[in-house]
Order: C-alpha cells, then sequence, then structure tokens
C-alpha cells in the first residue's frame, strides 16, 4: 500500500481529525466497566494509595521465587493467542465534552497482519467509517465524506502519543496485557487479587489478576514522565470461558492527561480462528484527502 501523507488536506479540522483516530485507536487498543462497583471497590482499597508510583514503590517480591514464576506462568496460560479474531463491539464514549453518541463496531483481525473496522453510529444505523491496520499504515474510508485516507502508523503514534503497534492493538482487542514487561515484574498477594508491578522505557504497570483464575480484572498505566501526568485505567469484566480461555466481555477504558476519555465496550458475537479475508475497496467516485 502505497501512503500519501505527505502535504495532505483532511478536509475536516485537526481537531475532529485526531479525536476520529483517538477514539477508534482507544476502541481498538485498550477496559472495563467498572467491573460491578464492588470488584472496583475492592481492588482500590487494596491497592490504596491510588497513585501507582508510590504503589510499585510498595510492592515487593513474595514469599518465593516459585510462587512468582507461578503467577507469571499463570499470565501466560491466559493469554489469548488467535490466528483471527472477530466481534461487534458497542462503545459508549465520554469525553470533556461529556456522553457522546453510541458507536457500533465490527471488528476483524488476522494476526501480525491486518485489522479491519467498520464503524456505525448507532442511533442512525449509519455506517460512516470503514479502517484497514497493518504493520505499517492505516486506511481510512469516510463514507459519508466519500473520501479515503492514507496514513502510516508512526504518524498515528505521533498525534495520539502512545507507543503502539499492531502487536498492542492485538492484544488490546484480545483483552491481554498490553505495555507489560514479564521479565521485570514484582510480585504481591492481596486477599482475593495477585499485584504485578511492571515498569518499561515508557510506562509503569500496574496489572490486577484475580486470585482463582488468574485472569485480568485491572490495569493501571502511568507515563514514566511525571511531567506528562497521563494514565490509563482498563477494567475487564464479564468474563466467560471461550475456546478454551477466559475472555472479557465488558471492558471499561479512562484515559486521563490533559482532558479525560472514557470508554465503555462490551463484546458480542466473539469468534476465534475462523476463516476470514479483510481489505477496503475505494469506490471510483472517492477522494484522496
Amino acid at each position: 500500500m502505497n501512503l500519501k501523507e505527505e502535504q495532505v488536506d483532511l478536509g475536516i479540522p485537526g481537531n475532529k481529525f485526531q479525536f476520529v483516530y483517538k477514539c477508534i485507536l482507544h476502541i481498538i487498543t485498550v477496559a472495563l466497566l467498572m467491573a460491578s462497583c464492588k470488584t472496583v471497590k475492592k481492588i482500590n482499597t487494596a491497592i490504596a494509595p491510588k497513585d501507582s508510583a508510590l504503589l510499585s514503590a510498595q510492592i515487593h517480591i513474595a514469599d518465593s521465587t516459585q510462587f512468582v514464576n507461578e503467577v507469571k506462568q499463570s499470565l501466560l496460560d491466559q493469554t489469548i493467542d488467535a490466528k483471527t479474531f472477530s466481534a461487534k463491539i458497542k462503545v459508549e464514549i465520554t469525553d470533556a465534552q461529556g456522553k457522546q453518541p453510541d458507536v457500533t463496531a465490527v471488528v476483524k483481525m488476522i494476526k501480525d497482519s491486518a485489522i479491519w473496522m467498520s464503524l456505525t453510529a448507532t442511533f442512525l444505523n449509519f455506517e460512516f467509517y470503514r479502517v484497514l491496520i497493518t504493520k505499517d499504515s492505516v486506511m481510512l474510508l469516510n463514507k459519508r465524506e466519500k473520501e479515503v485516507q492514507y496514513r502510516s502508523l508512526n504518524y498515528l503514534q505521533e498525534i495520539t502519543s502512545v507507543p503502539f503497534n499492531l502487536t498492542t492493538l492485538q492484544d488490546f482487542l484480545l483483552g491481554n496485557p498490553i505495555f507489560f514487561d514479564s521479565n521485570t515484574v514484582a510480585v504481591k498477594k492481596i486477599p482475593g487479587f495477585i499485584l504485578l508491578s511492571s515498569v518499561m522505557e515508557e510506562f509503569k504497570n500496574l496489572l490486577t489478576l484475580s486470585d482463582d483464575h488468574k485472569y485480568l480484572v485491572h490495569c493501571k498505566l502511568d507515563d514514566v514522565d511525571v511531567f506528562r501526568n497521563r494514565t490509563a485505567d482498563i477494567t475487564y469484566d464479564n468474563y466467560s470461558m471461550t475456546d478454551g480461555k477466559w475472555f472479557s466481555f465488558k471492558r471499561q477504558l479512562l484515559v486521563s492527561e490533559k482532558t479525560k476519555l472514557n470508554l465503555k465496550m462490551e463484546y458480542k458475537q466473539v469468534e476465534f480462528n475462523k476463516d476470514l479475508s479483510v481489505g477496503l475497496k475505494v469506490p471510483r467516485n472517492y477522494s484522496i484527502k
């Protein structure tokens, strides 16, 4: 795919363009309907104080090396590794301007190759965007304006200030941990939960696992750069055994920097490892923007 990003006139205000892309990336990229409020309250109480920088400092290697290795292996065992994945996702968006219209996202993923999305305004039942993301590019089809836009993945990293790649987006869709290095981890066991802390180049990450099934219930990301003051809270809820793996069907993502963005996601019609094909056909009457 030839990328045409130099001197491109978007045809829409820059802020709106960035908002569209950020919503798309957050939809396919990162958690949880504040999992039943009881669960979240238990987690927040158990891991107080809220500031994860302080929290990370408090976490220590618990009990023994054997326990740490068992927890890390359990996390690995729960990781979903699918050749293909498809789902319909109901997305509720709340930003600084308040509640936004709900969006229905149909997602198809071919591992390490492409992510295809169709975005529909739920209340109008009108499909307004189709998106194709590959290892190095993004193609956005604006069906309302009859336009097609080409961007590199690097460009989207710049406008969102998030160092993601196709693998990160895949893991987010599947409910796997993101921005987490299992080779540099501290572990602590608390009543009902297990905490894992990891520090990478960009983010500090605190994972909360259920003590019984060892699946992921909460993720707290903090920017290593304290001057950015950027945080993300991801919660995973409504787990069900699907193809031998625990899969979270309800998630909530709360991102906070200068403003706040709150996404609630409900997965339906989830399928793994089915034959899929993806692509975007651009109608002749569409202009390149």
